[in-house]
């Protein structure tokens, strides 16, 4: 198959050799196509955090932490809690997690635009990829906890905030 590398320039956001099946903490951000900001209305607020709450039936190996829900983002703290070998998603599933939970919130989205009177948003509801950090310990974990807790009180200095310079962008 011929290298598509230089036609596509999309780098890759995960750590080279890193296992995401393996255990651990991971802090993700995950943002609305463009900026736009979809998330502010209760309804669609509560939708999003229902999907939320339903990742550890979905993916019983994983619990889930500490989570905010901003005007165009959210954050959140996944951890992978289950057995060493995770079946299918062995190797990746934390891109598994974050692709069904962004496919049930855009597909509930979707029905509240048709049913509901909800702002349509163009193309689609999230921005094609995420930023994740793997939580190192303890004191990286306080550190994200406490971050994710206070963003809403700093959301107009956030970068993600319309009025700030780029900031994480759909690469």
């Amino acid at each position: 198959m011929p290298d598509d590398s230089q036609t596509h320039h999309r780098r890759s956001i995960r750590l080279k050799g890193y296992d995401y099946a393996q255990r651990g903490a991971y802090f993700l951000t995950i943002c609305v196509l463009g900026r736009e900001l979809l998330l502010t209305p209760e309804p669609v607020r509560e939708m999003v955090q229902g999907w939320w709450n339903r990742l550890p039936e979905k993916f019983p190996d994983i619990e889930t932490d500490a989570f905010v829900i901003m005007p165009n983002h959210i954050h959140g703290i996944i951890v992978i809690v289950g057995p060493e070998e995770l079946g299918e998603h062995t190797g990746s599933p934390l891109p598994v997690i974050v692709q069904w939970f962004k496919t049930m919130t855009t597909n509930e989205y979707i029905r509240g635009v048709k049913n509901l009177g909800w702002r349509r948003f163009p193309n689609r509801l999230w921005q094609r990829n995420y930023w994740e950090h793997i939580v190192r310990d303890e004191t990286d974990l306080s550190r994200i906890r406490k971050y994710i807790l206070e963003n809403p009180t700093r959301w107009t200095e956030d970068s993600l905030h319309p009025t700030a310079p780029t900031g994480l962008e759909d690469s």
